[in-house]
């Protein structure tokens, strides 16, 4: 009887197993996780969850009815390609074919002082009970996550200032033009630009010109890192995540990664991308099933197997607006702006060639779907 792991308990891992299920895999089915709980939502952490209007994001998942052995409080430690093991701190586990859905881990600044991070269930929970009436809280990047908690900050009364080391909100996703559009949205929060941070100490943020911003509450929002250590030595190609083809196949026959942790080849995009977002997550691991019981190998003929290269998707609700992003655009790309309606503003992007590449709405959900077939029309 075949032996499929998945390493790691998220949606993905969720998506992956139902879907195997459905395509009428009998074998056996494990998933290991880390975290104490079945599979959860992540969105709704940093927006329903930090703002006390639900304590938990469960997700359709029943390892019982699915005959799923769910193993969770397990954490994969290693990696043997060779010998078909996924080592982890509560013993080894064999499989036949392998599933990588470990996702990403918060990046961390220097210092000794406490730095909050919103990840996990437990991390949310954890700033939520610290964010009360006239706390001092530091956010450290005026990203997608910085926006979400300084919301919810700024709803539960706090002192929020949030230091940005770019000259706009989001520059490193959207670029300076775009991201100065978001810049009034901050009004209510003690917004420093250029602004870079050089350690956490205890009682609050030291900055590299010398000053320091106290603080009650640090939340860093900078970035994550796709979950690979535990893979050193495994002999898989690893870079900015798991290397995978458009099959969401790995360098070892059998080894399939989808995620966050994966860095998945995009024929689309022409480069490699590595998506950190739910749409993905989900779509990928649908995929994934498919592959994996085709033979998830190089053995299977290339026209046999099903590619996953969607157009991009993401969205962010932050300071009372719905931000969304269809496509993937490149830094040298032209963007035009569009601030016919200044509480709606769009932009989209275009190729030198003028192929359009992405596009970037508020409160303009009407306009999503046509926005993302253009896309993925012109890059068919």
């Amino acid at each position: 009887m075949m032996r499929i792991v998945v390493a790691g308990a998220g949606l993905a891992a969720a998506r992956a197993c139902s879907a195997l299920r459905r395509s009428g895999f009998d074998g056996e089915l494990v998933v290991l996780g880390a975290e104490p709980h079945a599979p959860y939502d992540r969105p709704p952490l940093s927006k329903a969850v930090l703002a006390g209007e639900r304590d938990d994001a469960p997700l359709p998942f029943d390892p019982e009815a699915l005959g799923v052995r769910l193993r969770t409080g397990v954490a994969a430690t290693g990696l043997d390609v060779t010998g078909r093991v996924v080592h982890t701190d509560e013993g080894d586990e064999p499989f036949d074919r392998l599933l990588l859905a470990t996702g990403a881990e918060p990046i961390r600044l220097p210092g000794d002082g406490e730095q909050l991070t919103v990840r996990t269930l437990e991390d949310a929970l954890a700033l939520r009970a610290r964010l009360t009436a006239g706390a001092r809280v530091v956010i450290i990047g005026a990203s997608w996550i910085g926006a979400e908690v300084a919301t919810a900050a700024g709803a539960a009364g706090c002192h929020v200032t949030c230091l940005e080391a770019s000259p706009a909100p989001l520059s490193a996703a959207l670029g300076t033009e775009v991201g100065a559009l978001l810049t009034p949205w901050w009004s209510g929060v003690d917004l420093r630009l250029d602004t870079t941070v050089a350690s956490i100490d205890p009682g609050g943020v030291q900055l590299a010109d010398g000053a320091s911003v106290p603080a009650d509450v640090v939340v860093t929002g900078v970035g994550v890192r796709p979950a690979t250590g535990w893979l050193s030595g495994s002999g898989l190609e690893i870079g900015n995540g798991v290397h995978v083809d458009e099959h969401l196949r790995t360098s070892a026959p059998g080894v399939l990664a989808v995620g966050d942790v994966a860095a998945r080849w995009s024929p689309r995009c022409g480069t490699r991308v590595r998506v950190e977002h739910w749409d993905e997550a989900g779509a990928a691991a649908s995929v994934a099933a498919r592959v994996l019981l085709a033979g998830g190998d190089d053995t299977t003929g290339e026209q046999d197997l099903p590619v996953h290269d969607p157009v991009p998707y993401f969205w962010s609700d932050q300071f009372g607006r719905k931000v969304q992003y269809v496509g993937h655009h490149d830094p040298a790309d032209d963007v035009e702006i569009d601030t016919s309606d200044p509480d709606k503003p769009a932009a989209r992007w275009h190729s030198p060639a003028g192929r359009p590449t992405a596009w970037l709405g508020v409160n303009r959900m009407k306009e999503l779907a046509g926005a993302r077939k253009a896309i993925a029309q012109a890059s068919a």
